[in-house]
């Protein structure tokens, strides 16, 4: 994609710009009828308590995202400040789960162990959103640990 200004902004400005803001980590994980699949993603955000929603937005460049947009149920994992690994690997392979131990969990969802918090979904939605889509569940199940989160911001993990 070239680096167009919009409004007097290169795509690069704006990126520095929106990363001024600090987000969480997540992993998300959903299962396929080839075996677990999972994604680093920091486009996390809650959404409603009534009913509880929450929103992730996967790249629609991602090869893995059409899985994530058609699963039916997929796990958010808020990884903790020590998981700094299991971010970069899923950041860049999906379907290979030897970085951390993890078991199956309900609806066949690949659950990764010790994290900050975890929340089971089911798909309430999706929506486009300019080169992301905008995934939409609706959570069925939180659990919250006790590790401190894994942040970013400015490009980086702290």
């Amino acid at each position: 994609m070239p680096d167009t200004p919009h409004h007097g902004l290169s795509h690069r400005d704006l990126r520095s710009v929106l990363g001024r803001f600090a987000t969480g980590v997540t992993v998300v994980t959903t299962g396929t009828a080839n075996g677990p699949l999972a994604m680093t993603a920091n486009s996390f955000t809650s959404v409603s308590l009534d009913p509880p929603l929450v929103l992730w937005c996967p790249a629609t460049k991602s090869a893995r995202s059409p899985h994530f947009v058609d699963a039916s149920h997929f796990a958010i994992h808020v990884l903790a400040d020590h998981q700094l690994d299991i971010a970069r690997h899923f950041a860049k392979s999906g379907d290979d789960f030897s970085c951390g131990p993890f078991t199956t969990g309900p609806h066949d969802l690949p659950l990764l162990e010790d994290c900050a918090a975890r929340l089971i979904c089911e798909r309430h939605a999706v929506y486009p959103g300019g080169d992301h889509h905008i995934v939409l569940g609706q959570i069925l199940d939180a659990v919250s640990g006790d590790h401190r989160p894994l942040l970013f911001c400015d490009g980086q993990f702290t």
